[in-house]
């Protein structure tokens, strides 16, 4: 097995051992810290001794055996301090290694809820879900609220912090409880979907594994709420989107925008299993946003091409969105639709009432788009300067390459 590929499995075990050993210590941040060395010691030792029989257990047992190591220390350094006669900690707290009800269960879910506690803010419960069930680094759920990376880690420090104070237990919510934590877990995911889709930064435009793992996840969730819709909705969004993946990029990793995609490369199962969902969930009701998304992203699936778009439908679906939440990036999308539809003028005027929008106003999306109306329309030069700003403002290096190329075209 590659480093790539080894490095794919950890990313997809990370969260899995994480939530075995919480499960059986408590101690989220010092189960947190563990389970990263053991992460690590597997990147180091496997390349070269192989993948163990049992890779998430090995993970457990390695990352128990730490917490052990480091919760022994934490008892003595208190001992010191009260200067009492040294013992032994309670037996639980001492076994060396996961027993095989720990290693063969997967508790990713639980641990997604737990994450998602509401003793939390709404943006702590998805910033620590995304450092710990979406395995992002701190710097990457940074980007993805637009905060310095500073801001974040104190962010989730505290988060880790009052998880411990709650002293709640490691189990699945019921009832109020649940329905509580689901909108949080489903934005959570969603979010750690998208990261994986478009990734903010880096060489990459995607990242397989995240999309992947948030796919998985949200299967769960749905084999856990069959007869929610929104779960469901969710779950059809990841797949019809996830199954232009194939034809995202060109042979060098270089992005290729939906209307120029070959479309024979979309994977067709998931379009059948997406559209599915979403066929039977809409009707279910109530309709909510991910249902929408879903729709909308059945509607760009089933066109044999980009000129068979049914875009009246697409600008119906979206100001429906509108009327939900005041979403800049909908509004964004709704621009987009409503010039394929109506013409890039009308695009154009919409995206004027986004440039004082704060949220939106300095993200790479917003020039990206009035480049391409502005060249749909004939103005090169300003689609040209357009290109260029929104270059300047992505950190994604396939992004910059083709936003470059697209100015480069126009002289």
């Amino acid at each position: 097995m590659s480093q790539t590929e080894i490095e794919g499995l950890l990313r997809q075990l990370a969260p899995q051992a994480l939530g075995a050993v919480v499960r059986r210590y408590g101690h989220f941040d010092a189960a947190e810290d563990a389970t990263q060395e053991a992460l690590l010691a597997a990147a180091t030792r496997w390349p070269e001794d192989g993948i163990p029989a049992n890779p998430r257990a090995w993970l457990i047992a390695v990352a128990s055996r730490r917490l052990t190591d480091l919760l022994r220390s934490e008892q003595a350094r208190r001992r010191r301090e009260r200067d009492v006669v040294q013992h032994m900690l309670p037996e639980e707290w001492l076994a060396p290694a996961a027993d095989k009800a720990t290693a063969d269960s997967d508790d990713t879910l639980v641990l997604l809820f737990m994450c998602c506690h509401p003793s939390l803010s709404p943006a702590s419960q998805i910033a620590l879900t995304l450092r710990a069930v979406g395995g992002l680094t701190t710097a990457e759920v940074a980007r993805a609220f637009l905060v310095p990376e500073a801001t974040m880690t104190r962010r989730i420090t505290r988060a880790k912090q009052a998880i411990k104070d709650s002293g709640i237990p490691f189990r699945m919510p019921s009832g109020p409880e649940r329905a509580e934590r689901l909108a949080a877990v489903l934005h959570v995911l969603y979010l750690v979907f998208n990261e994986g889709y478009a990734s903010t930064s880096g060489p990459d435009l995607l990242r397989a594994d995240l999309a992947t793992e948030a796919i998985r996840l949200a299967r769960m969730l749905h084999g856990f709420l069959p007869d929610d819709a929104e779960v469901a909705g969710l779950l059809a969004l990841m797949l019809l989107t996830d199954a232009r993946r194939a034809a995202r990029t060109g042979t060098y990793g270089e992005l290729v925008p939906m209307a120029e995609q070959d479309r024979a490369l979309w994977n067709a199962d998931q379009i059948t299993e997406g559209v599915a969902l979403i066929t039977e969930a809409l009707p279910r009701g109530p309709t909510g946003p991910y249902q929408l998304q879903a729709a909308i992203a059945a509607i760009h699936d089933e066109a044999p091409n980009a000129d068979a778009t049914d875009w009246p439908q697409i600008v119906a679906l979206y100001e429906l969105l509108m009327g939900m939440s005041d979403n800049p990036v909908v509004a964004l999308n709704h621009a987009v639709a409503v010039a394929m539809a109506e013409g890039p003028g009308r695009g154009l005027e919409l995206l004027g009432g986004l440039q004082a929008d704060e949220r939106i106003a300095q993200d790479h999306r917003l020039p990206a788009v009035r480049a391409h109306l502005l060249e749909m329309v004939g103005d090169r030069a300003g689609a040209r300067d357009s290109y260029l700003e929104a270059a300047r403002r992505t950190t994604n290096l396939p992004q910059q390459r083709y936003l470059h190329a697209r100015a480069a075209r126009l002289g």
